[in-house]
């Protein structure tokens, strides 16, 4: 029983495809960016919270609880942009996967790439919303107080 050979592509397929893979690769680029970015605010948070919590003592013990409080929301918003993030860069990883599988072997799977991208998107923008949201928390949390700013 002989198996039977898939055609190897034309190099001009095999350039198209690259072409066409390359718009979502800057889209990993840009995701990566996006993902740097969210970590090192994580960790800026996280180091606050720790040094909130080695000098609780000394620390107005309402204004530490509701700081605290604050930056336990921003971690969490923070970690859920990171996860979105994640899983919209594992999706267009796929996209670009696929374009090469059914471009190379003739597959027709276009639908399912289409979808992975769309999915992707929906991913981003939602990661992009919890990023907003975590802008606002942060400048929530360095209002000055109106005492210290000896307003006339």
């Amino acid at each position: 029983m002989a198996v039977p050979l898939v055609p190897i592509p034309a190099p001009e397929t095999i350039a198209h495809t690259i072409q066409l893979a390359v718009a979502p690769v800057f889209l990993l680029a840009g995701l990566g960016q996006l993902l740097n970015l969210l970590a090192t605010r994580l960790s800026r948070v996280v180091d606050r919270s720790r040094w909130i919590e080695q000098h609780f003592g000394e620390i107005e013990r309402g204004r530490a609880v509701k700081e605290l409080r604050l930056l336990d929301r921003r971690m969490s918003v923070i970690s859920w942009a990171i996860t979105l993030c994640t899983i919209s860069a594992v999706a267009i990883c796929l996209v670009v996967g696929g374009l090469f599988v059914a471009r190379l072997i003739g597959a027709g799977f276009g639908r399912s790439v289409a979808f992975l991208f769309i999915l992707a998107m929906v991913l981003l923008v939602a990661a992009l919303s919890l990023f907003l949201m975590e802008v606002h928390f942060a400048n929530r949390s360095i209002r000055v107080r109106n005492d210290l700013l000896e307003r006339d």
